[in-house]
């Protein structure tokens, strides 16, 4: 690799563009809490851009072929994806974190970019992306909105039985339920329940319904965003 001053202050600027780009696209998953957030995608835009820099300079020798400059950024590629898959979880049938793992590898060839010393390209990848993460994010929240939207609600029974009156309450009010998940606990049983609800009911009336049943207490009530 060139050890001229020229050349290491290039390389900087590189790096330093691939973690500034990562950490950006990095904060709007942050801002919307995932687990992968600012470091996380500047870690990956940073060691993306590493990886490409020593791909093509690390392995240049004096009088010898040269070597193939895409046989790391190739494995980058295919590397990312073993970190991509550990953003994705399973609740019920459905499952969470897509977007958060196509973020990643997004990110990853930003930095592959930067690295590669192509800042225009580096820089319109990263808009793009942070554009698709959360303006059209908020367009999607809309269209879900006009026709209903999906909540996760978190309940504490005494008795397992008592839901069966919590999916009376439900049908009269036309929620369908998307998945369930349920949990022994120290006083009865924890369930975690996925109900998509009309449009007319974004009111939530029903859940004033399902309190006031003998036996059921709502711990929580949290709306669901893209992963």
């Amino acid at each position: 690799m060139p050890t001229d001053i020229g050349f290491q202050f290039d390389v900087s600027i590189r790096l330093l563009a691939a973690a500034a780009l990562g950490a950006g696209l990095g904060l709007e998953r942050e801002l919307h809490g995932h687990p992968a957030g600012m470091r996380t995608h500047m870690l990956v835009s940073l060691g993306s851009a590493i990886f490409t820099v020593l791909s093509i300079y690390g392995f240049q020798v004096a009088g010898a072929a040269p070597a193939d400059p895409s046989r790391i950024a190739a494995q980058i590629v295919t590397g990312i994806g073993f970190l991509g898959a550990g953003a994705i979880v399973k609740f019920g049938p459905n499952i969470r974190g897509l977007t958060t793992a196509g973020s990643l590898w997004v990110v990853a060839s930003i930095g592959i970019a930067a690295g590669a010393g192509a800042y225009f390209v580096a820089a319109v990848g990263t808009l793009i992306a942070v554009l698709a993460l959360w303006p059209l994010h908020i367009l999607v929240q809309k269209l879900e909105l006009a026709g209903g939207r999906t909540l996760r609600v978190r309940l504490r029974l005494k008795k397992l039985d008592a839901f069966a009156n919590v999916s009376q309450v439900l049908l009269s009010h036309h929620v369908a339920v998307g998945s369930i998940q349920s949990e022994k606990a120290k006083s009865g049983h924890i369930m975690e329940v996925e109900l998509r609800v009309a449009r007319h009911e974004v009111g939530h009336s029903f859940l004033a319904e399902i309190e006031a049943i003998s036996g059921v207490a709502i711990e929580s009530v949290t709306q669901t965003e893209e992963a």
